[in-house]
């Protein structure tokens, strides 16, 4: 029987990219606005709500309750939702000797 390795059941490389804080998901998802639900539902990966809710703190510090910061939290999320997507695809390449297929046929992401 093998252990579950100690960032949960995450299989990605986002645990050496990413630092997951601790809280509960369900809540941190239901104080965020419509709008950042809406995008942490569409991410490619799961979101980590209470990550969110940490950067949605700091946005309204920066910009007060608006549809600014709200929207530059969803320009954020998209930056890092590339982030990741690169990560995986240069571990991909080191590994097989070949770019990742979806992004070698340019595809989009599929949500």
């Amino acid at each position: 029987m093998t252990r579950a390795p100690a960032f949960g059941n995450e299989r990605t490389l986002r645990h050496e990219v990413w630092r997951r804080y601790d809280g509960n998901d369900w809540q941190a998802f239901d104080a965020l606005p419509p709008s950042i639900r809406q995008r942490v539902t569409r991410h490619s990966y799961d979101a980590w709500s209470v990550n969110v809710l940490i950067l949605w703190r700091h946005y309204k510090r920066s910009y007060g309750r608006t549809v600014r910061a709200e929207k530059a939290l969803i320009r954020y999320l998209d930056y890092c939702e590339r982030l990741e997507r690169d990560v995986f695809a240069a571990r991909y390449g080191e590994q097989y000797g070949m770019p990742l297929p979806h992004m070698a046929a340019e595809g989009t992401v599929q949500r």
